[in-house]
């Protein structure tokens, strides 16, 4: 088995941007030389997430939609009333979502739908630069 490592840097960032990756992610699953296996994407940080959708602007908008009604930014958080940050939100979202996500790679290339991409949503209230790393092991 083989692992090959690249990353990529993204930002400025902002609440709820959604960033389609799926290039990025392509290339270096590319580059890595590796036939078959798996690539899994992560970001650095407590307050980003990584997830799939049809990158189109009605879902654009409805993901921080859902995420406001779900994890109301005028909400109480006791992150926020411990660090003062007002990013208790943020925190909460993060964790729900998650911050990686592992593809199947199939004949060099991530194993997504027609429909699929691979993006990265911005949670924290404060501007980020971000960095994403791509881990892709198999043969």
């Amino acid at each position: 088995m083989s692992v090959y490592t690249g990353e990529f840097g993204l930002g400025p960032t902002i609440e709820v941007d959604m960033i389609d990756m799926t290039k990025e992610v392509a290339r270096i699953t590319a580059d890595s030389g590796i036939v078959n296996g798996t690539a899994t994407v992560f970001v650095s940080g407590s307050t980003g997430a990584i997830t799939t959708v049809e990158y189109e602007p009605g879902l654009l908008k409805d993901i921080p939609d859902a995420l406001e009604r779900l994890m109301p930014k005028g909400m109480t958080y006791d992150h926020h009333l411990r660090w003062h940050d007002g990013n208790g939100h943020s925190h909460v979202r993060a964790s729900l979502l998650g911050p990686s996500l592992t593809v199947p790679v199939r004949e060099g290339r991530p194993l997504l739908g027609t429909w699929q991409q691979i993006v990265f949503i911005e949670l924290d209230n404060k501007r980020r630069e971000r960095t994403i790393h791509v881990t892709v092991m198999g043969e």
